[in-house]
């Protein structure tokens, strides 16, 4: 008897804060413009490390140097009830930006906002784990990222 086997989807997150400001992006989703950090799928053969770097940069042009694990949450999505999303979130500083750089498809705008500014903007949230992760990030929740062992794929 042959099973589908259930699969999350795997994603990674960046929370960035700079002068007490928070880099988010402003994105066309299917439930119309909302508010996410930068963020991505894990691609095939991609660590998660590399995951972040090159999802933040798709998503603003702007380079991302991981410093911290802040957490992994699972979230399933209200409705769409088959569709689980397992988020690896991680802090760390900008290193550069490429104004010549297009970004990805349905990302209209990356921005800075503050805690107080994207509280307001709550029912424009892609999810709850917006919040959720602002809120970690200033109680000081940091794990280092050596926590993570990733194997390469073999030859």
């Amino acid at each position: 008897m042959s099973k589908d086997i259930w699969k999350p989807h795997v994603v990674v997150a960046a929370i960035v804060e700079q002068d007490g400001k928070f880099l988010l992006v402003e994105e066309e989703t299917d439930s119309g413009i909302l508010f996410n950090q930068p963020a991505g799928h894990l691609e095939e053969g991609e660590s998660l490390l590399d995951a972040v770097r090159r999802g933040v940069f798709e998503e603003t042009a702007h380079h991302f140097e991981p410093e911290a694990l802040l957490g992994v949450y699972r979230w399933r999505h209200p409705n769409k009830r088959q569709r689980t999303y397992l988020r690896f979130a991680f802090t760390g500083r900008i290193t550069g930006f490429d104004p010549t750089a297009t970004l990805d498809d349905g990302i209209l705008r990356a921005l800075w906002m503050s805690a107080e500014e994207i509280q307001a903007l709550q029912h424009r949230h892609r999810s709850p784990l917006i919040l959720d992760c602002i809120r970690d990030y200033q109680a000081g929740r940091r794990f280092p990222l050596d926590l993570l062992t990733d194997y390469p794929d073999a030859p």
